[in-house]
């Protein structure tokens, strides 16, 4: 059982297809959803008419667009700090404020450079990544992965709880001119309140680990193993006004970026 999105060229694009799709699927809800996403960082800030206005919808029910996406990929810290600096600013300041009784953060970028391992000390892992694809030595394709779930940590007795993004798997095309693509695995996904900003921090994760290996940016693959439609303190008419007037937008601005 799978549902397959029909490739779009944007992050907005990809968000507003695929939640229309499992939106129309019984209970709102689908298994095994595969987005596929052709420029994963085209279209995706408040320029975009669909990310404006989606992030205007969350933002008056006290979410956010760019809170979402910080999870994955502190952007603006990055942008400020450079690499590698910005990973340690994240440690020491961002950290302390979100980490609660020395638990996850629930930031995904924590897991990304801070993952413990059994000898009790921690891994980064999308340093390591960086560093495999700046070596010459190494000429693999298909093995550059990120682990961001946990089994002592995460498996506990909630039906929703903890992480929802679950593996990162990294890919250099072949030829010449190589391409960073990357595919995400998702064991659950809130498509209202969470599917665009996780979109759009995957494809800034990309733009990153691209830029820091002197490679383009390819596509973005995201597998929703479980998704739902989540109303985020909203009633039913006002999602499907909010997916009208996005189509709209869409079709008035469709390569805003």
């Amino acid at each position: 059982m799978y549902l397959p999105i029909p490739s779009q060229p944007d992050c907005a694009n990809a968000w507003l297809e695929a939640i229309k799709a499992v939106d129309g699927q019984a209970g709102h809800q689908a298994h095994n959803v595969i987005i596929d996403v052709a420029d994963p960082t085209a279209g995706n800030t408040r320029a975009n008419n669909i990310v404006e206005l989606v992030d205007d919808f969350l933002l008056e029910r006290g979410k956010s667009v760019t809170c979402i996406a910080n999870t994955i990929f502190p952007y603006a810290l990055y942008r400020r700090h450079g690499h590698p600096k910005f990973t340690q600013v994240f440690k020491d300041i961002v950290l302390p404020k979100v980490r609660k009784m020395n638990k996850w953060s629930g930031y995904y970028f924590e897991r990304m450079i801070d993952f413990p391992t059994a000898n009790g000390k921690s891994i980064d892992q999308l340093s390591e990544i960086i560093k495999r694809l700046n070596d010459p030595k190494i000429n693999s394709l298909n093995k550059h992965e990120l682990s961001l779930f946990d089994p002592e940590r995460d498996v506990d007795n909630s039906p929703y709880g903890r992480q929802c993004l679950s593996y990162l798997s990294f890919k250099l095309t072949s030829g010449a001119e190589k391409k960073l693509n990357l595919t995400a695995l998702y064991r659950n996904q809130y498509y209202m309140e969470k599917l665009l900003g996780n979109l759009i921090g995957l494809g800034r994760l990309m733009e990153f680990v691209a830029a820091e290996s002197q490679i383009s940016v390819g596509s973005l693959t995201v597998i929703s193993t479980h998704a739902e439609i989540d109303l985020p303190s909203c009633n039913r008419p006002e999602f499907l006004q909010l997916l009208d007037t996005c189509r709209k937008a869409g079709q008035a601005n469709p390569t805003a970026s």
